[in-house]
């Protein structure tokens, strides 16, 4: 039998051999030194805006970055296993009460809450896809839509543990005596950058490589001992791991935590901030997709009804701009291959 670093060496030379010679950015018609000066000019404006913005600015991006981060979560299930989650705000609520649970019990601050979260997230992660391993599709999508139907009442439920109706309040800070605003805005952007840094290298690990190619040639990966249910089983670990870490961030940002917060839709916005990003693991694209379900509802509040009209055109959009033969080259650009 095969040993694991055996089948890691096998699947690097298979990946090498079915690419050939891992090219720049600019043979695929990019140039990865405007891309990079891009990247850089982003990451100083959002480490400048919160010294020239107003608070409410501030506080909108802070939870701007936690839901990226949340959207990058639906988007890893995505592109590393096809399949998609309608119940990721499960793992989102389990961050934030994380949080807010071990401030309430414990008196700890996210310094502590935030690696409990994440390693939570994982763990519930692997007990919900282990069971659901050789689920895919829709069966998979309502599989983890009961999950979004179950997290309000299970909210309420435990009245004593999560505040019930109410919720919680997180008022430790992580820098006491250092601005409130500035510590929620900056630790969000922190994690955001280095986890979006984290998946571009795992994308050209051997292991990410393993869980790609489950996903693209299946039998052959079969061939070299890589199942279909372990990649989906690692798949969905990872990702719920990344959504309970969004989930920690959201709460640290908005100091508090309620049902209200983790309804059935927020589910349905993960997944479609997810398309809008279209699916992609970049800053830029999980920027676009927190964006998405962070600030236009915040500075669209005054249409009303047509919120949902604009959302639905926004996604008609998207599609159709994904799929036109002209712009597939603005599309690789955008998406972390």
């Amino acid at each position: 039998m095969v040993s694991w670093k055996g089948q890691l060496a096998v699947v690097s030379e298979l990946a090498q051999i079915s690419k050939g010679p891992i090219t720049p950015i600019s043979s695929r018609g990019s140039h990865p030194d405007i891309i990079r000066l891009s990247l850089f000019a982003l990451l100083a404006l959002l480490i400048i805006v919160p010294l020239v913005a107003g608070g409410f600015l501030v506080y909108s991006l802070s939870l701007c970055f936690a839901n990226a981060l949340a959207v990058l979560s639906v988007s890893v299930l995505v592109r590393y296993s096809g399949e998609v989650s309608i119940g990721h705000s499960f793992f989102v609520a389990l961050g934030a009460y994380t949080v807010a649970i071990i401030e309430h019990q414990f008196g700890f601050t996210v310094l502590v809450s935030l690696p409990v979260a994440t390693a939570l997230g994982g763990v519930a992660g692997f007990v919900f896809a282990f069971p659901s391993r050789r689920l895919s599709g829709i069966y998979l999508a309502v599989a983890t839509m009961a999950l979004a139907l179950a997290l309000p009442e299970m909210l309420i439920g435990f009245e004593k543990i999560t505040g019930g109706f109410e919720g919680l309040y997180i008022a430790r800070d992580l820098i006491p005596f250092a601005s409130k605003a500035l510590q929620r805005y900056y630790l969000a952007l922190a994690i955001l950058g280095l986890v979006c840094l984290a998946l571009a290298q795992f994308r050209r690990s051997p292991q990410g490589m393993a869980l790609l190619m489950a996903r693209a040639q299946p039998r052959a990966a079969e061939a070299i001992g890589i199942t279909g249910s372990w990649a989906r089983i690692s798949v969905f670990t990872l990702s719920a791991a990344l959504a309970s870490t969004a989930g920690a961030l959201a709460g640290f940002a908005s100091s508090t935590v309620s049902p209200n917060s983790f309804s059935f839709w927020s589910g349905i916005f993960l997944l479609v901030g997810s398309v809008v990003s279209l699916n992609g693991l970049s800053l830029a694209a999980a920027l676009a997709g927190g964006a998405f379900i962070t600030l236009v509802p915040t500075y669209l509040a005054h249409a009303g009804d047509w919120v949902p009209i604009l959302y639905g055109a926004a996604l008609i959009l998207v599609s159709l701009v994904a799929n036109a033969s002209g712009l597939q080259r603005i599309v690789q650009g955008w998406r972390v291959r």
